[in-house]
């Protein structure tokens, strides 16, 4: 991992189920925030029904965890290093984690990942590839069953998603949206989608319909939407992200709301939130406003499950922003700033 890729380069969401082990919160319990930095450890704290984050501890042992996800009852991180690895972590109670295991994945600079058929899929930055590995039964990680590398002149793996059986994969450096099938651990690729050149796309969206996709290009500071049909996708039209005469941007994160009806994209330079409104069926969006993202270099943002709260990480000013969501005008409210060393990403 070099500086220049942390100061420069810096989901979709889905119901998160309850797992054994983990008892279901109730109005009056704490609500639990995982977040992951460049540095050692995964950060733990809780949040209230106005947004309030309050550190709780922190999981040490856990190297630049720079992408952290969760599956019922596991965490699962990202080492973005040079030696790239994904690390397996149990969550033994809520807000109680304990490391399961630590994998090297072949590549170098793990960004993104995803569990999909029992399966862990990492986009490896900096070598252009995407890692498979096998879960074993107690959630850690188990050996490599595959490496995908992209072709091209300066492949750089960005994020992968799971679209019912297909797994998609964004990369920033071949402006591509590769789709593949996963069988018994392995990769085949179905269809690749080539953006403008140049564009740089970053993370996609996707539509609850999953009949479109929305995919944030980092290099030309736009965002595209996507036609999606059984794994081939067709880019449809193409906008940019912030106003006329905004500095040099460079989007980070995009997500949509659980309704479908707003999409949500982090503006890394102009240092906003992009509100989108989706229109019709989802085949085009209207920009409503850019709000601050109440810091420097948001990198990352999610919406809890209960759609009313949105958080941010921002990387550069050293702090996670909590926003109250309107879910009738989509409209974001700050609500409440909390301090932690470079945080670039967010689970609940």
């Amino acid at each position: 991992m070099t500086t220049t890729r942390r100061g420069f380069l810096g989901l979709t969401i889905a119901a998160i189920p309850v797992a054994a082990g983990v008892s279901k919160a109730t109005a009056a319990d704490p609500r639990y925030l995982y977040y992951g930095k460049y540095g050692d450890g995964v950060g733990i704290a809780t949040y209230d029904a106005a947004g309030k984050i309050t550190a709780v501890s922190t999981l040490k042992g856990v190297a630049d965890p720079s992408f952290v996800i969760r599956t019922g009852n596991r965490l699962y991180a990202v080492n973005e290093q040079q030696a790239g690895a994904v690390t397996a972590i149990a969550i033994d109670a809520p807000g109680k984690l304990r490391q399961i295991n630590r994998q090297t994945n072949g590549g170098a600079a793990p960004c993104h990942l995803v569990v999909a058929d029992g399966h862990v899929i990492t986009a490896n930055y900096t070598s252009g590839d995407v890692a498979v590995h096998k879960l074993r039964s107690d959630g850690g990680i188990g050996s490599r069953t595959d490496l995908v590398e992209h072709q091209g002149s300066a492949p750089h793996a960005h994020q992968v998603v799971q679209i019912g059986r297909y797994i998609l994969a964004v990369d920033l450096g071949t402006d591509s949206v590769y789709t593949y099938t996963l069988t018994n651990g392995k990769l085949a690729l179905k269809s690749q989608v080539k953006l403008k050149t140049g564009a740089g796309p970053r993370h996609l969206a996707v539509h609850p319909s999953g009949n479109f996709v929305y995919v944030a290009n980092e290099l030309d500071s736009t965002i595209s939407v996507l036609r999606y049909v059984d794994g081939v996708l067709t880019v449809l039209n193409t906008q940019t992200t912030v106003p006329a005469g905004s500095p040099k941007n460079y989007p980070g994160e995009v997500i949509i709301s659980a309704d479908g009806r707003f999409v949500y994209l982090t503006n890394r330079g102009h240092n906003s939130i992009a509100v989108f409104a989706v229109n019709g069926d989802g085949s085009t969006l209207t920009l409503k406003g850019t709000p601050s993202a109440g810091g420097v270099w948001p990198r990352h943002c999610i919406i809890d499950p209960t759609g009313l709260l949105m958080f941010v990480s921002n990387q550069n000013s050293g702090n996670i922003v909590s926003f109250a969501v309107d879910p009738q005008s989509g409209g974001l409210t700050q609500k409440s700033s909390f301090s932690t060393p470079s945080p670039v990403c967010v689970n609940v």
